[in-house]
């Protein structure tokens, strides 16, 4: 079996949000993992998944997590990890962009319920 070495070039690359950016760098039904970046000022939409754990880990810049009713600042170099059937969403409310790891345990393919639209 040969292994496979993924990055950024070589990742599947999706446009999510507000011009936000998503590179795929595995997804199996078990598990996925993505590199992501957000602009300045962008945020994603509150939703929640119904089995999938989420780890998300700031490589650059400072995240602003919405965990039900709780607001969250994570910096870079520090994750957070948000359980199945927490209603959350990601923003970065700084002018500088971030980037992250998100890590879903399973995958979140059809696995999400999107609250607002």
């Amino acid at each position: 079996m040969t292994k496979k070495i993924i990055d950024k070039q070589t990742a599947e690359h999706y446009l999510w949000g507000d011009n936000c950016d998503s590179w795929i760098l595995t997804d199996t039904i078990g598990l996925s993992v993505k590199e992501e970046s957000m602009p300045s000022l962008t945020r994603e939409k509150l939703h929640f998944h119904t089995n999938a754990q989420q780890f998300f880990y700031i490589l650059k810049g400072s995240a602003t997590f919405y965990l039900e009713e709780t607001k969250v600042i994570v910096a870079e170099q520090k994750g957070i990890l948000i359980q199945p059937k927490t209603k959350h969403y990601i923003a970065n409310e700084t002018t500088e962009q971030l980037d992250f790891l998100v890590i879903s345990q399973p995958t979140t393919n059809n696995d999400r319920t999107t609250i607002e639209q």
